[in-house]
């Protein structure tokens, strides 16, 4: 039983270093590294500008301004995988989301997270993490759950909307 225990923590810290040495590029074009967020809790959500849960950016800049100072951090996603439904380029996505819905949590650079070209970060994250959470991305708006060590925790549907009791019982405990 000891050396089960000890496997586990050996491949829990594996995921959680593993997230922790992807880079990428912010909205701006400025490089982003995954390790700046050691320590916080993370929600990793899909984000589009034209789509039937776009309005859920506000409610994502709520949950981020109620959280912030406890330790969550948002980063939104952009992507035009589904249905086209971001035809901007970045300086107009982050235009979009930060004059429409006032979001100030971090946004990366636009790309694509399906499919064998997906980012770096959606390929740990649909395809390294434990078995429960990989699968191909479905719809925008679909939310990963990183706690402080680096491990996803939950993954959730589109629909789940950012400032529900629901979501809230999902982020306290690890905040």
């Amino acid at each position: 039983m000891k050396w089960f225990l000890i496997l586990m923590l050996l491949v829990t810290s594996a995921f959680a270093q593993e997230i922790y040495s992807i880079k990428d590029k912010t909205i701006e074009g400025s490089d982003f590294e995954m390790s700046s967020l050691k320590g916080k809790v993370v929600l990793i959500v899909n984000i589009a500008s034209q789509c039937g849960y776009t309005s859920q950016l506000e409610n994502l800049e709520a949950l981020y301004q109620k959280y912030k100072g406890k330790g969550l951090v948002v980063l939104g996603v952009p992507t035009n995988d589904f249905g086209g439904q971001t035809p901007e380029d970045d300086q107009a996505m982050k235009e979009f989301c930060t004059k429409k819905y006032k979001v100030t949590f971090p946004l990366l650079s636009k790309k694509t997270i399906q499919g064998k070209d997906k980012r770096e970060l959606y390929k740990y994250l649909t395809e390294k993490t434990p078995k429960k959470f990989q699968a191909e991305v479905g719809w925008n708006f679909e939310k990963f759950l990183i706690n402080k060590k680096g491990e996803v925790v939950d993954r959730m549907r589109s629909s789940l909307e950012p400032m529900d009791k629901e979501m809230f019982s999902k982020i306290e405990p690890l905040l």
